[in-house]
């Protein structure tokens, strides 16, 4: 069992940046994928990123790469989502997930959530 906690989402400007975390606690952190996906309003779950429990590779989505950057600090149980130059279009909740095998991108395939941040971003 592991679980997620999420923290540094907020509202800021188009152009801004943050930097989201999630700490996890339970079984050996790594031993996960990591991943974050977002949820807008009336849309479905997107996956933004994820770093492999290996340690060894990363995805990032097309939608955000050259934007966002994902890291992990196994030492500090933690995973974080550097999100700069914001857009409007990125405001959602973001979730952080993870699952005990090789990244995937579908939503479905991690078993574990936290309970989410909230990101809005003003134009």
């Amino acid at each position: 069992q592991v679980q997620l906690v999420e923290s540094g989402g907020g509202m800021v400007q188009a152009g801004d940046s943050l930097r989201l975390s999630c700490a996890a606690s339970g079984r050996t952190f790594s031993s996960y994928t990591l991943g974050w996906f977002r949820q807008a309003p009336g849309k479905e779950r997107e996956f933004v990123a994820a770093f492999s429990r290996s340690g060894r590779s990363l995805y990032v989505a097309d939608s955000v790469r050259g934007r966002f950057t994902i890291s992990r600090d196994n030492a500090k149980n933690t995973v974080y989502l550097q999100m700069n130059s914001l857009k409007p279009e990125d405001a959602a909740v973001y979730y952080c997930a993870a699952r005990a095998a090789d990244i995937a991108t579908t939503s479905r395939f991690y078993e574990y959530w936290g309970q989410g941040t909230q990101v809005t971003v003003s134009s």
